[in-house]
């Protein structure tokens, strides 16, 4: 049940009309009902893992509360952190002594950290030991956030399950702003992306000149924004039908003119996680005589980021795209430290070139990132960006650009001039839709800041156009849908 079907949109329909419309006492068990069913449905393997994360760290949060807490902490964590080791990196062992690789139950990434998040806090006295396991399962397996995240803290969500929750007209109306959005970014922009990026980073990229690695790098890098950051806009306006307020996960990041500023507008609740549960405590663990007293700075962002490379995979170019935001976040304080602190008000050319920068270095570690998810090599990242110095000839350019449309798709010139008109169509609004929000609306909730627009009708009637044209582009052979979101295998 792909995110962006219209079975799961029955399915959220069906759940909401229920769930608002129940005894309060009755709502959370349906929601719980209705998150396993779902979880089911996805993968059936699923279920039985995330009943065994959640059993072992709900009753490690109630020993927080006895004599052994540190044990009970250690406990929970080395456990969940062991259960994702296993299923995250047990392919690697592949084929050794006939061992079959176990495949990864989707979402285990976020809610082991969401998991993990509740322990720390609940040790730490800075949220609640939940003592029923119903209403902890729940905040774990909620549909709407298990499989892709936003990792939510259980301080903010276990207290919105409590509550009673009836059909809101205003609040309805802004989980439905928020669903066109996210679907728009998934169907008509991330998804038709994919086209041109699979063709390129497939096994008959090679043979393309420089122009249309580096497009097909700049190309992969929008794509994976557009996915997740339209995956969380739909899981927020899921929750928001329910009554329920989820974290936003991205706020316009490449408006972000400094890798720190980056990192505090992309994937939020990971990054806020790293920094709050791994950052800090590195930051001031007292390590006596050693470093004198404490961690160096730079040792403690090697460390977030390295982490970081390891949670999104297993192979060496995860490790190395996280080894190389580290590098490039070390980078930006070494030239601080020599430089000086930039401007607060620096004219509009240093402001876009410094965007620009940030950019393109993240691009460059994208190709690393894109990569590692198809099980291809460190060599092979690097192959790629040797490529990008090869073949600079317009007319070649101009052919492969065509020949990339054309294989990867209906082989028919109008097809292929229809997907680059499309594409450069849908994102156009996109990027407008990201600047009005970045530079107008200082990073307002997406919602708000499309109900803002004065000609917000007219984006509406473009948002509904495009989703439609790319679900018949879908569906007449232009490419699949992403399923549950490029970040859910994660």
């Amino acid at each position: 049940m792909s995110l962006q079907s219209f079975a799961f949109f029955g399915f959220v329909a069906a759940v909401a009309a229920v769930y608002l419309h129940l005894p309060q006492k009755a709502q959370s068990p349906f929601l719980l009902a209705a998150s396993l069913l779902f979880c089911l449905l996805a993968m059936p393997m699923m279920l039985p893992v995330l009943l065994a994360v959640a059993l072992l760290t709900w009753a490690c949060g109630l020993g927080l509360a006895g004599a052994h807490k540190k044990a009970f902490l250690r406990l929970g964590v080395l456990g969940s952190l062991a259960v994702l080791a296993f299923f995250k990196y047990n392919g690697a062992f592949a084929g050794f002594h006939g061992w079959r690789a176990v495949a990864m139950p989707l979402g285990i990434s976020f809610y082991t950290f969401a998991a993990l998040g509740y322990l720390f806090d609940a040790a730490a006295g800075a949220g609640p030991i939940e003592r029923r396991f119903d209403r902890y399962l729940l905040f774990l397996s909620l549909f709407a956030t298990v499989t892709q995240g936003p990792i939510c803290r259980a301080g903010a969500l276990l207290p919105q399950l409590d509550a009673e929750h009836r059909f809101d007209a205003q609040r309805t109306v802004r989980a439905l702003r928020l669903a066109a959005l996210g679907l728009f970014k998934l169907v008509a922009v991330s998804d038709v992306l994919g086209v041109f990026v699979d063709e390129v980073f497939g096994p008959g990229g090679a043979a393309y000149g420089g122009p249309v690695h580096v497009l097909g790098a700049v190309f992969y890098t929008l794509q994976l924004y557009f996915n997740f950051c339209g995956y969380s806009e739909l899981a927020r306006a899921v929750g928001l039908l329910l009554g329920l307020e989820l974290p936003e996960n991205f706020k316009t990041p490449f408006f972000a003119t400094n890798f720190s500023g980056f990192w505090g507008r992309w994937h939020i609740s990971l990054s806020s996680w790293l920094q709050d549960y791994l950052f800090t405590p590195l930051a001031w663990a007292d390590t006596g005589p050693l470093f004198g007293g404490h961690l160096p700075a730079p040792v403690c962002i090697l460390a977030v980021f390295f982490v970081s490379g390891l949670w999104h995979g297993n192979t060496l170019p995860f490790v190395f795209w996280g080894l190389w935001q580290a590098a490039c976040r070390l980078g930006e304080e070494a030239l601080h430290r020599t430089l000086g602190k930039p401007k607060k008000r620096a004219p509009a050319y240093a402001v876009w070139g410094k965007r620009a920068g940030v950019f393109i270095l993240w691009c460059l570690g994208m190709v690393f990132f894109r990569v590692g998810s198809g099980s291809g090599t460190l060599g092979d990242g690097f192959a790629y960006l040797a490529a990008c110095g090869r073949g600079w000839a317009p007319a070649r350019f101009g052919a492969e650009l065509y020949g990339a449309a054309y294989t990867g798709f209906y082989a028919h010139p109008v097809m292929a001039a229809g997907y680059y008109a499309f594409l450069a169509a849908a994102l156009a609004l996109a990027f407008y839709l990201d600047t009005r929000r970045a530079l107008a609306f200082k990073n307002r909730p997406a919602e708000e800041c499309l109900a803002a627009e004065k000609h917000r009708t007219a984006i509406y009637y473009l948002l509904v156009v495009f989703l439609l044209v790319g679900y018949i582009m879908q569906s007449g052979g232009y490419g699949a849908a992403a399923g549950f979101g490029l970040y859910a295998g994660f």
